[in-house]
C-alpha cells in the first residue's frame, strides 16, 4: 500500500517549517485525563466501563496510589513468609534463571537477582531521568532555589549514617551505613499529599526537591561503597557505550531501537564489571536529552497544517506526530511512558521479594535488642528529623537561604519526620549490605517499624502545624 495517496496534495498548505535547534525547555506534566471517545473502551457507557474500567484508571492517576500499591505489596510479602507455607517464599523467588546464547552465559541469576538486577534498573533508570530533568528545566538549575533542600539532603544523608555508625561501630554490621540515608518519595509524597490543605505547597515541593537530590546521594553511595570486584574491562566497555550514546544524540540520531539496543548492552557490561547493574540505569537516563526538539508554537502549527489537508496519509501522520511529540522532551516523555509501569508493577514486585521477614516472637525480640535494627530505626526516625531539620534551620541562620511566608520550624520537623520513610532504597541498599544475611532480616525490621512511625508521626506533626497557622490567621483577622 503505498504512503503517497494525497492525489490532492498540491491544493494542501505546505507542512510548517519547524525550529529544530529550540533550547526552550518543555513544562512537565502529569499524564492527561483518559480519553472520553466512545470509540475507546474506558469512554464507553458499558457497565464493566462505568464500574471497573474508569475506577481503575482514576485510582492509577491519584498520587498516593503507588504507595498504596507499595504498602500491599509489603503485607503480601510478610503473610507469605509468615504463613503455613513460608518455606515457597524463599524457594520461589530463589528460581534460577539463565538466558544463554549457545555456551555463552549472558545472565545466570535466581528470580531475586532478576528483579533486583534488572527490573530495578528501570526503576533507576526512570530516577535519571528524574534528575536530568530537574537539572535541565527543574527546581535543580537555579542553583538558590535548589540550595536549601540540597542541604537539607546533604544533612539528612549524613546523620543517619552517623547515627547508624554510632550503634555499629566496632561490630561486623558496620557495612549497613547506608541503609538509613534513603527517603522513599513515593510514600513520603504520598503522606504529604493526606495533609495538603493543612501544608504551603513550598513544602511539597521542598520534599520533592530533597528526595531527588537524595536519590543522587543514594546512587553514588551504591556506586562507591557497594560494588565490588571491579573489572576495569567490563566497566570500560559500559563507558565507552554511554560516549557512544552521547555522541548519537548530539548528532541528532533519533532511532530508539538503537538506543534500547546500546542501552542494554550498557547494563549487561554493567552487570559483568563488578559495579551494581542498576548504576546503568541512572547513567543511562542521565544521558537522555531533556530539552525538546520543537517549540510549543511548532507543534501547533504542525497540528493546524494536518487540520488543513484536505486528505490526509499516513507520511502525513507521520511528520506531525514527530513534530507535535518533540515539542515535549524525549526524558520528559518516556518519564511519563514508563512511570505507571515502574510505579504499579516494578516496585510492588521488588517491595514483594525483599520485605518478606520471619517475624516470630524470637526474631522481634532479637531485633529489639540488635544494634543494626535500633541502628536502622534510630538513624531513619531520629538522624533524618535532626538531620533534615537541623541543616535546614542552620542554612537559614546562616543567611544562605530563608523560608517562605507561611513555613513554620514545625512544618520543617513535621516534612522532615516524612523523610524518615525510606522504604524502597533502604531494602535495595539492605539486600546490598547484608546479602541475604540474618543481619539484613534485622535492617528490614528496623526499616519496616521506622517507615511507619514516620509516616504516622509525620502526618500528625503536619496536621498540627498546618491548624496552628490557621488558628493564627484566624486570631489575627479577629482583631
Amino acid at each position: 500500500m503505498s504512503n503517497h495517496g494525497n492525489i490532492e496534495g498540491d491544493e494542501d498548505p505546505k507542512p510548517p517549517v519547524l525550529d529544530t535547534h529550540s533550547e526552550a525547555a518543555a513544562e512537565h506534566h502529569e499524564p492527561g485525563s483518559p480519553p472520553d471517545s466512545s470509540l475507546t473502551f474506558i469512554g464507553r457507557d458499558s457497565a464493566l466501563a462505568r464500574t471497573v474500567g474508569r475506577p481503575l484508571l482514576h485510582f492509577l492517576h491519584i498520587e498516593t496510589s503507588g504507595g498504596i500499591l507499595l504498602l500491599l505489596a509489603t503485607v503480601a510479602a510478610l503473610i507469605w513468609v509468615n504463613s503455613p507455607g513460608g518455606h515457597s517464599y524463599e524457594e520461589f523467588w530463589h528460581t534460577p534463571i539463565e538466558i544463554s546464547v549457545s555456551d555463552f552465559v549472558v545472565f545466570d541469576e535466581d528470580l531475586h537477582g532478576f528483579v533486583n538486577d534488572a527490573l530495578m534498573a528501570l526503576f533507576f533508570f526512570v530516577v535519571g531521568l528524574e534528575i536530568k530533568r530537574e537539572l535541565v528545566t527543574g527546581r535543580l538549575r537555579r542553583p538558590r532555589d535548589a540550595l536549601l533542600p540540597a542541604v537539607a539532603a546533604l544533612g539528612g544523608m549524613v546523620v543517619p549514617a552517623v547515627v547508624y555508625v554510632a550503634f555499629n561501630l566496632g561490630g561486623d554490621n558496620l557495612n549497613g551505613w547506608g541503609v538509613p540515608m534513603a527517603t522513599d518519595i513515593a510514600f513520603a509524597v504520598g503522606v504529604v499529599s493526606l495533609v495538603g490543605k493543612w501544608i504551603p505547597g513550598w513544602l511539597r515541593l521542598f520534599l520533592l526537591t530533597l528526595a531527588i537530590v537524595d536519590d543522587i546521594g543514594a546512587i553514588l553511595v551504591i556506586a562507591i561503597f557497594y560494588s565490588s570486584d571491579i573489572s576495569l574491562g567490563w566497566l570500560g566497555l559500559a563507558a565507552l557505550l554511554c560516549v557512544l550514546i552521547s555522541v548519537l544524540t548530539r548528532i541528532r540520531v533519533w532511532q530508539w531501537p538503537l538506543y534500547m539496543l546500546i542501552g542494554v548492552f550498557v547494563w549487561w557490561a554493567t552487570l559483568n564489571s563488578g559495579v551494581h547493574a542498576t548504576i546503568a540505569g541512572v547513567a543511562l537516563g542521565l544521558l537522555t536529552p531533556a530539552k525538546p526538539l520543537q517549540r510549543d508554537s511548532d507543534a501547533r502549527s504542525m497540528a493546524r497544517w494536518l487540520q488543513e489537508k484536505s486528505t490526509i496519509s499516513v507520511t502525513d501522520i507521520r511528520r506531525a506526530n514527530f513534530g507535535i511529540a518533540e515539542s515535549r522532551s524525549v526524558a520528559e516523555r518516556l518519564e511519563v511512558a514508563l512511570h505507571p509501569y515502574v510505579s504499579y508493577l516494578i516496585v510492588p514486585v521488588f517491595a514483594l521479594a525483599n520485605a518478606g521477614v520471619t517475624l516470630s516472637a524470637d526474631s522481634l525480640r532479637g531485633a529489639a535488642t540488635s544494634s543494626v535494627t535500633i541502628g536502622v530505626a534510630l538513624g531513619l526516625l531520629v538522624g533524618k528529623t535532626v538531620g533534615v531539620s537541623g541543616f535546614t534551620l542552620l542554612a537559614t541562620r546562616l543567611g544562605l537561604s530563608s523560608l517562605p511566608a507561611g513555613v513554620t520550624r514545625l512544618h520543617v520537623v513535621g516534612v522532615s519526620i516524612v523523610a524518615g520513610i525510606g522504604f524502597t532504597v533502604a531494602l535495595f541498599v539492605t539486600a546490598l549490605a547484608f546479602n541475604g544475611s540474618a543481619a539484613g532480616d534485622e535492617a528490614k525490621i528496623g526499616v519496616l517499624v521506622a517507615s511507619l512511625v514516620a509516616a504516622v508521626l509525620g502526618l500528625m506533626v503536619l496536621r498540627m502545624a498546618g491548624r496552628r497557622v490557621v488558628g493564627t490567621l484566624a486570631a489575627s483577622g479577629r482583631r
